[in-house]
């Protein structure tokens, strides 16, 4: 008797064909009137005046848009499928000072693209400064807008294969204000961190979301070669 496959995984070898309709509207249908820099500091805000196309027909009124301007960022999961753990980081986050527990939080290995960089270099790069991992096979999980009501900034999310044997301890650059204590943890336990909150930001929810249903596969990917 086949094996029914769990509702959200597929063959990781293998792409997903879309089946979406194409979008109604593309970039030529938005018109910027006016574009400013209203703050330049650590990020970029821009304020925007545009205007674009209506689902019934017609130009929208003038619309005035505040843009938090952020290059994408890389943000991979990093797994070994022989001990079944995975690698985490657990370092400060301004964003999260209002959070009920912590500013500290565990997050994945992340960076952003530089000029000239693929996602898989950003990757490696970041790996490398942020937990001293050598990757040894990248899996493409999605790409997603973050916050598109008032953000630019795209994730790519990975997961990569690693070999966990002596990883741990503090890494990060001083001179870029990291102060990053790595951790390895247990697959199962690390899923469990997101069922119980502790675990709560979205590029973490996603990947570890994303291993679970995609476990099998992976392993198969890696453990057979």
């Amino acid at each position: 008797m086949s094996q029914k496959k769990a509702v959200g995984t597929h063959d990781v070898n293998r792409p997903l064909i879309a089946k979406f309709q194409p979008p109604t509207f593309d970039h030529a249908d938005v018109q910027v009137v006016e574009e400013e820099v209203a703050y330049q500091g650590f990020f970029t805000l821009k304020r925007l005046r545009l205007k674009h196309a209506l689902f019934e027909g017609g130009v929208s009124a003038e619309l005035k848009r505040e843009l938090f301007v952020r290059d994408d960022a890389v943000c991979v999961l990093l797994y070994d499928p022989d001990r079944d753990v995975v690698v985490l980081l657990e370092q400060f986050r301004v964003g999260a000072l209002q959070d009920a527990a912590s500013p500290w939080l565990l997050e994945l290995i992340a960076g952003i693209v530089e000029p000239g960089e693929s996602v898989d270099q950003v990757a490696v790069r970041e790996a490398k400064e942020e937990a001293d991992a050598t990757l040894h096979d990248i899996v493409p999980i999605c790409t997603y807008h973050v916050s598109p009501g008032g953000s630019q900034e795209r994730i790519h999310l990975l997961c990569a294969r690693v070999d966990s044997a002596g990883l741990g301890g503090v890494h990060g650059l001083p001179e870029e204000g990291e102060d990053i204590r790595v951790l390895v943890v247990p697959r199962r336990e690390a899923y469990d961190g997101v069922v119980c909150g502790r675990i709560n930001n979205g590029p973490s929810i996603m990947a570890l979301q994303w291993l679970e249903l995609n476990h099998t596969a992976l392993c198969e990917r890696w453990l057979t070669r």
